[in-house]
């Protein structure tokens, strides 16, 4: 496919030169759930510019992200979607099954940009028979967060899968001093739904295929649950969640946590409500430099692994002016890519590597946007490029439970339920064995409809 006629690629730093629709009344509305205010005005300038560039005028929506979905379909029945929505991928399928996203308009604009200039994974999990959803925007893959000084220290091998995880428990794990993990085990918090999906995926593990449930293995599951347990027994007692991971590693006195990036300016001294308690100085970089990450890590039964993402797209609905909806999207992916992740760089990965010329462009710019909040420094300044290699390197295996499946819904349902992580609690907890935890969780899931 291509893009409309008026969009043209350009010259070795492949800008879109995009000829002006000032002739046309249209004026473009995108709803986005970015919506505090520094990042819309952000997404405003952003906006401007393409005004600027072709006469083409944008309105930017504030739309709470909770919401979002029943306005989108009440405004679908209305036949008044606006033009673009920036959403999460939770919608990205499911709003192309149900006729709010136009795919032939989002695949122009992919197959214009450059399907190779994507991050794979972002794309494949937009990806339908005959095109793609929605345009991947940005992202963030979760990350092992461990103290690299100390496994250098002892000979110690990356955490890049359970073995090397639970060889590093054996050598660093030191309570109190020392805990070698800090493991999600407050039930009722997302965050150990997220951790857990994470720790699934490494090991090839899903309860859901094409048909929807699909019975855990018990093999592999018992390998994640005797992973898990191995983790929560290096860790303090009592319910565990984001805060107490960030506390302890932040104090020094855990090996090993499982967080998301955004916890990558705090951890460098940036952010006065969450500094680092490692050393007297709060807006110290010490810990940061001390500090490795690992983004795609594997379990036994599934040696390539697998990267835990969120993945943010642009999509163009059905009600849009397509060619100036296709334009505006372009834009924002590549003369105003910057502007796009300068909202938040440090959750938000470049989906987009760079540009036919230079695959790397927007990766290298992307390091050198400022992060924090107190304080601002770009990340390429606080971390070694191998770490920001590592960063973005989870997008290209980027996966979650029924995306490739077409189940994301049911997936989705089955996490918010919470069954897994109350029945991997029992487990950890000595209350159930393995066989037992298996046939609890495929028991309640295939419940869930």
């Amino acid at each position: 496919m291509t893009l409309k006629k008026h969009i043209l690629l350009t010259s070795a730093a492949t800008a879109l030169a995009l000829t002006s629709f000032a002739a046309s009344a249209e004026t473009l509305r995108f709803w986005t759930t970015e919506e505090q205010p520094d990042r819309l005005a952000k997404q405003e300038e952003m906006a401007k510019a393409f005004e600027e560039k072709t006469g083409v005028a944008v309105e930017v929506i504030p739309v709470t992200e909770s919401d979002l979905g029943t306005r989108a379909t009440a405004a679908y029945a209305a036949g008044d979607l606006p033009d673009v929505i920036y959403h999460p991928l939770q919608y990205a399928l499911p709003w192309a099954e149900a006729g709010i996203l136009d795919t032939d308009a989002a695949t122009d604009v992919i197959e214009v940009l450059g399907p190779e200039t994507f991050a794979s994974g972002a794309l494949s999990m937009a990806a339908m028979d005959d095109g793609y959803a929605s345009v991947p925007a940005n992202g963030w893959t979760q990350m092992i967060v461990y103290r690299k000084d100390l496994f250098d220290a002892a000979g110690l091998e990356a955490p890049t899968s359970f073995a090397a995880v639970e060889a590093a428990l054996e050598k660093l794990h030191n309570p109190p001093e020392m805990y070698g993990f800090v493991a999600a085990t407050k039930v009722d918090e997302a965050f150990m739904s997220q951790v857990l999906e994470h720790v699934f995926l490494a090991n090839g593990v899903s309860p859901v295929d094409e048909n929807g449930f699909a019975p855990l293995d018990e093999k592999k599951t018992t390998e994640v649950l005797d992973f898990y347990k191995a983790i929560a027994n290096a860790s303090p007692p009592g319910d565990l969640y984001w805060d107490q991971s960030r506390t302890l590693y932040f104090s020094g006195n855990a090996a090993m946590i499982i967080w998301s990036p955004f916890i990558l300016d705090e951890l460098a001294g940036l952010r006065d409500s969450a500094p680092p308690t490692i050393n007297d100085d709060p807006t110290s970089g010490e810990l940061a430099s001390k500090t490795g990450i690992v983004t795609t890590f594997s379990g036994p039964s599934n040696p390539d692994g697998a990267a835990y993402a969120n993945i943010n797209y642009f999509g163009i609905t059905t009600d849009a002016s397509i060619d100036e909806a296709e334009d505006f999207v372009a834009f924002s992916m590549d003369e105003g890519y910057l502007q796009t992740l300068s909202i938040a760089p440090e959750g938000m990965f470049p989906t987009r590597r760079g540009t036919a010329e230079d695959p790397e462009a927007f990766g290298k710019a992307w390091a050198e946007l400022p992060v924090g909040v107190d304080r601002k420094a770009p990340l390429g300044d606080l971390y070694a490029q191998e770490m920001i290699n590592e960063i973005v390197a989870g997008l290209d295996v980027a996966q979650r439970w029924g995306v490739k499946e077409g189940q994301l819904a049911l997936a989705s349902k089955m996490v918010n339920s919470q069954v897994i992580n109350r029945v991997v609690r029992e487990y950890i907890d000595g209350d159930i064995d393995a066989a037992t935890a298996v046939a609890e969780m495929n028991a309640e899931l295939s419940a869930i409809e």
